[in-house]
């Protein structure tokens, strides 16, 4: 159940074992995908994660503004410091917490992923609930490399939105598109920011998506936001 569309005294009387909080970012994807990949994606992995969960779980609203600043160069993007994030999103899960106790905070942005997984332990060894961060492409396996608004995301999003993605925008990615996170030198990333390795603001192919991707994507991370659920309700 999505926690926005219950009443106060729904909460309290549900039997949910289990909170899900999506978190993500809005951030260039490219020409071609929206501003909001990251967020939709989060918040659509956590609703089907949600209903493949053998129990009883509910969505909390979604947090779509994260840790992205090296996105600044491309319009549109919003972000937020490290200290924010792990402030804000912080005291949203101990909230979500306090009512339900065992929370996943279902992520959609790599920029998030080590504020998350510091604030999620904070939050367990102060023992105000359980926390635990799923980051839904650390978990799903592709011939299709993941990118930054490439196949894989691409995918999902013709899969779920189709009507936000601009196919005939596809040429223009591919052309002023990024091979690589970073300038490397030695080993060394030279970069902070994206604008210095992607003109196209992604990384990766689109022309490697199709819906028929996103379909497999969308159940291969849920079933295993499902069992991550499970394991976080039993300790």
């Amino acid at each position: 159940m999505k926690l926005s569309e219950q009443s106060w005294t729904d909460a309290r009387d549900s039997d949910a074992d289990v909170a899900l909080l999506p978190v993500g970012s809005t951030e260039q994807h490219g020409p071609h995908a929206p501003l909001g990949v990251d967020h939709l994606s989060a918040a659509a992995i956590a609703e089907a994660g949600a209903a493949a969960y053998d129990g009883e779980a509910v969505v909390g609203p979604t947090i779509p503004v994260g840790v992205a600043e090296e996105h600044r160069a491309f319009d549109g993007t919003m972000w937020v410091t490290e200290d924010s994030f792990r402030a804000y999103v912080g005291d949203s899960v101990r909230s979500l917490a306090d009512t339900f106790d065992r929370v996943v905070v279902v992520n959609g942005h790599g920029g998030n992923t080590d504020a998350l997984r510091e604030l999620c332990g904070r939050v367990t060894r102060d023992e105000d609930g359980y926390a635990v961060p799923f980051t839904w492409f650390d978990v799903v396996a592709s011939d299709v490399p993941l990118g930054h608004g490439g196949g894989v995301e691409t995918s999902l999003m013709m899969h779920l939105y189709p009507e936000l993605v601009r196919e005939e925008r596809f040429e223009e990615a591919a052309e002023g598109m990024g091979e690589n996170f970073g300038v490397f030198v030695d080993g060394t990333n030279i970069a902070y920011d994206f604008e210095a390795f992607t003109e196209s603001g992604n990384i990766g192919d689109p022309n490697d998506a199709s819906a028929a991707l996103g379909e497999e994507l969308l159940d291969e991370a849920a079933a295993a936001l499902a069992n991550v659920m499970a394991a976080v309700v039993d300790r």
